[in-house]
């Protein structure tokens, strides 16, 4: 049923789902990030990679902890990658050019998952399962263990410690997003996912030839994939594909995995500050935004402008019929104001004004409720903002859960919204002036730009999800976009880690009666506000050259 009903019923569902998995998992992920006991699994892991989960680490250390895994993971991917023709399991395909094995390492391990390659094409068992589905896991939790020192950074005082980052990866890994990715994965199956190693193999005689299929370990990897805000498909269609995502009932469920987590974190936060009141204020913006960002995509995709959207009941071109336009938009917003870079319609192909809230998505940060653990620490950072021009505004020294927001504060928080714009409008503006990128774009004009914006608004903001229609498998893309997913996950990481210390070294500041309370409405709707307003002025210019300049002709 491709109708407005149609996604109001399936948008009630998806709420009342995340629901009731908001308390029960957002207490357990607080539980898990303030235990001190170890279990047996986890010790063996500590034990091989000769670390101490007790020991108390300060910001540089938790830092190092973060930028050397994250070195060894890109390093170790690519060298699998450079290896595959001589691997078992590799299903004949030969390994990885030089270009693109970089590009997918650092896409992978920088939780972006983007993708110059055509998945059933390019990887082999091997590559797939112990390569890519790895590094769903633990770069997802690379990103909770970071959220998770920031909080930390706001709960305590008189410290500059903010846990141990090889215990946070751990425990985010096995007692978190190993045990609901094997639900997930049963329930996939369930609905109709492959979840195998066979391989290639003849499907059937089309048009007088045949087509071939290789199998795969693919419901679990879609459930990280999905869970994680990963986002890297088994197949090129990703989850358009019937063998990923079989019907309407698992396309439901996967916008599900990719909510669960970044939502119930603002229960873990508010559980780990001693403020629930804090957590749903943060939990109300993002939730205000999501559904915004719904109601807006679906009016869009639904109103009939000539003959063609009039017969199908909308702009219907690029959506696979199983799922509508209702469960194509529902998906494009989720998985573009996550991190996460699943796609299970074709981008390209949405309306001009469609195509610009896939992007304005993104370039909000994707904090709504954004990717796994960064999509937190994104939103407090924005939440450190609001609270300074609050403060501007009444002549008061900002503060924020008791602690200060100083000039050390706001110029960490300052560096880190701006990197992300910086990249984007920086490497789309070359792309834009050299002569070779723009011959990988399909279309001119104004929608041959958004396919540059688009790829390095999802490569840098970490989301890895393509426009489509630009043949970004070129040694300039593969190497840029690169650059780009690498410096937009870590740098921004400093920032938070270092604003993390400073929080954690103050003395808390008592509250009170001219105290902004941050967790009422009217700070929400500031927040909100302040999100929506320097989103706004940083791409709007570049927003009016792309999406709005095709809708407006259109």
């Amino acid at each position: 049923m491709s109708s407005p009903i149609a996604g109001v019923l399936q948008l009630i569902a998806l709420i009342a789902a995340l629901a009731l998995a908001y308390r029960p998992l957002g207490d357990y992920m607080a539980k898990v990030y303030s235990s001190e006991k170890h279990y047996k699994p986890e010790k063996w892991i500590y034990k091989a990679i000769g670390a101490n989960p007790a020991a108390e680490m300060r910001w540089p250390a938790y830092l190092r902890g973060v930028l050397a895994f994250s070195a060894v993971s890109v390093l170790f991917l690519y060298l699998l990658q450079r290896v595959q023709g001589s691997l078992p399991g590799s299903l004949g395909f030969s390994s990885i050019d030089p270009d693109q094995a970089f590009n997918t390492a650092a896409s992978f391990v920088a939780n972006t998952n983007w993708q110059s390659y055509y998945g059933e094409q390019a990887m082999g068992h091997v590559v797939q399962t112990g390569g890519l589905a790895v590094q769903n896991f633990v770069s997802a939790a690379v990103g909770m263990a970071v959220a998770v020192a920031l909080v930390r950074g706001f709960a305590r005082s008189r410290t500059g410690e903010l846990g141990n980052f090889w215990a946070d990866l751990v425990r985010g890994t096995v007692r978190i997003l190993l045990p609901i990715s094997v639900i997930g994965a049963i329930v996939l199956v369930a609905c109709g996912a492959i979840q195998n190693f066979s391989g290639i193999h003849q499907v059937g005689q089309f048009m007088g030839g045949t087509q071939e299929w290789n199998g795969g370990a693919v419901a679990s990897q879609e459930a990280i994939k999905e869970l994680g805000t990963n986002g890297g498909g088994y197949f090129n269609a990703n989850s358009a594909h019937p063998f990923e995502n079989p019907n309407p009932l698992s396309n439901l469920f996967e916008i599900f995995l990719i909510l669960l987590i970044p939502f119930a974190l603002t229960r873990t936060f508010g559980r780990m500050v001693g403020s629930l009141k804090q957590g749903y204020a943060i939990l109300g913006t993002m939730a205000v935004i999501w559904v915004g960002f719904v109601a807006l995509m679906m009016w869009t995709e639904f109103a009939h402008r000539g003959p063609a959207f009039e017969i199908a009941g909308g702009a219907m071109e690029g959506k696979e019929t199983r799922f509508g336009i209702p469960g194509s938009s529902l998906f494009a917003v989720s998985t573009t104001l996550t991190s996460t870079g699943a796609v299970n319609s074709f981008h390209s192909s949405y309306t001009g004004f469609g195509g610009g809230i896939t992007m304005l998505g993104m370039q909000l940060g994707e904090i709504a409720p954004g990717g796994v653990g960064s999509g937190l620490y994104g939103m407090l950072i924005m939440a450190i903002i609001a609270v300074f021009i609050a403060g501007l505004m009444v002549g008061r020294t900002p503060e924020y859960l008791g602690k200060k927001i100083g000039t050390r504060q706001i110029k960490l928080a300052a560096c880190y919204i701006l990197i992300t714009p910086a990249l984007v409008l920086g490497f789309t503006a070359v792309a834009m002036a050299l002569p070779t990128p723009a011959d990988s774009m399909t279309n001119s004009g104004a929608h041959g730009f958004s396919e540059i914006l688009y790829a390095y608004t999802s490569g840098a903001n970490n989301n890895g999800s393509a426009f489509a229609g630009l043949n970004a498998d070129t040694q300039w893309f593969n190497t840029t976009i690169g650059i780009a997913m690498l410096l937009g996950r870590f740098l921004p990481i400093v920032f938070v880690l270092a604003l993390a210390g400073s929080l954690a070294e103050q003395k808390p500041v008592p509250e009170t009666a001219g105290t902004l309370r941050t967790d009422k409405p009217l700070y929400a709707g500031l927040l909100v506000g302040t999100i929506l307003i320097i989103t706004g002025l940083t791409y709007f210019p570049a927003l009016a050259l792309g999406p709005l300049a095709e809708g407006l002709a259109s």
